[in-house]
């Protein structure tokens, strides 16, 4: 599976910033046919990115198409399987039932690393624990801008607060990467990363960007910090000098479901 903790977005009908995406430092970057693209686009930006599999790195580039219940995100579908290259990820927007996984793979063919599916509605979060599971799923993103709409909440933490939670742990029943969205606000770089800070503590493993600016910011903030690093590494030395029995380690109790967690800490250091 593609491992990222960051990805960013970059408009498919705006190829000329492709190569300077790629060259961002973020983990992957997503060339969007759908939020970024107006309709009278559509088509010229499927060509466009079409074409750009054929010269970009195919391991560190993903695809959001339209929803697969447009016509537009059919097209999409269609581009995709008839193009001998395929994105490493394929991001589906407004997904609300697995069955929706099913369409695309069927439709998009062999090729793909895999799907992400975009929890973006009510309807949709009831269902995330099958969407998650649903076969060839890598990862799952929030999409926090049009669940806020639905809502009709601000798109501020505390009224996202029990979607996120409730998709965090869906993501983990089904083993797969949760994805948060991005911070809209770019040029508050303070809120971004309190906001990374916080959804990396509710247990997701990535943050979507929308300006090269967040990357180093995301990175910074989903990678272990080095008191964490250093906590994870006397507590796992002091349970293997243990030889694995429960022990009481600076005041707390040490096991081993607290020791995978120090475990997962240091592989992703």
């Amino acid at each position: 599976m593609t491992t990222f903790t960051n990805f960013l977005f970059v408009p498919a009908s705006k190829p000329e910033r492709y190569e300077k995406a790629m060259g961002s430092g973020a983990d992957l970057i997503c060339i969007d046919l759908e939020d970024s693209v107006p309709a009278s686009a559509k088509d010229s930006a499927r060509e466009d990115a079409i074409d750009a599999l054929k010269w970009l790195n195919l391991s560190k580039t993903a695809v959001r198409i339209n929803g697969i219940r447009t016509a537009e995100g059919l097209a999409d579908l269609l581009a995709l399987r008839a193009s001998d290259k395929k994105p490493c990820l394929l991001f589906i927007p407004m997904v609300e039932h697995a069955v929706e996984i099913e369409i695309a793979k069927s439709a998009l063919g062999v090729g793909t690393g895999g799907f992400v599916p975009l929890i973006e509605t009510v309807r949709g979060l009831s269902n995330a624990i099958e969407i998650a599971a649903a076969d060839g799923v890598a990862a799952v993103m929030f999409g926090g801008g049009d669940f806020s709409s639905e809502l009709g909440v601000k798109m501020d933490w505390e009224p996202l607060l029990t979607a996120r939670s409730q998709l965090v742990m869906a993501c983990a029943a089904a083993k797969v990467y949760c994805v948060d969205v991005p911070f809209i606000d770019i040029a508050n770089e303070a809120g971004l990363a309190d906001e990374t800070a916080r959804v990396k503590a509710l247990g997701f493993h990535a943050k979507a960007a929308i300006h090269p600016s967040q990357i180093a910011i995301i990175k910074m903030g989903m990678k272990p910090t080095e008191a964490e690093v250093a906590e994870a590494k006397d507590a796992l030395a002091a349970f293997e000098a243990s030889g694995g029995a429960v022990i009481r380690h600076k005041g707390q109790m040490l096991e081993a479901p607290i020791v995978k967690r120090y475990q997962q800490i240091l592989a992703s250091a």
